[in-house]
């Protein structure tokens, strides 16, 4: 079953931009205050909080020798789909936290991932296995 996710934005218009026309998941129901978005046959939500007076810290984890923002959301894609959304969002000059990269390489649980966030701050990580057993490898 496809799980749902809301998270909150502080511009619906960007929102739309980038989850609509950069990351390509077509729209749902909205009104003017959120709007549902099919993020690869998930209800992903994202709903309008004004942008806070602070700004908000981010916290990092290392993995594989990496800064990996916490917290974060995203998808596991499959290969040929991941490696066409990290062409979009390369042509589309999206300023990665994570370039697109093979993390593990050659140990359990190799696998394609990338970081980068909206334009809200909402940290995402797309990743793709091309065995997906590995998806839970030790």
């Amino acid at each position: 079953m496809p799980f749902h996710l809301a998270v909150p934005v502080d511009d619906i218009a960007k929102a739309r931009e980038f989850y609509g026309d950069v990351l390509g998941c077509p729209e749902g129901r909205s009104a003017p205050h959120w709007v549902d978005f099919d993020l690869y046959g998930h209800q992903f939500v994202v709903h309008y909080r004004p942008k806070p007076d602070y700004e908000e810290s981010v916290v990092y984890s290392k993995v594989d020798d990496h800064d990996v923002p916490i917290p974060h959301f995203g998808i596991v894609l499959e290969w040929e789909d991941w490696q066409q959304l990290s062409k979009r969002l390369i042509a589309a000059e999206t300023e990665f936290v994570i370039e697109p990269y093979i993390r593990f390489k050659g140990l359990a649980g190799e696998q394609a991932t990338m970081f980068f966030f909206d334009p809200s701050g909402n940290a995402l990580e797309f990743k793709a296995f091309k065995d997906i057993s590995q998806l839970f490898a030790k």
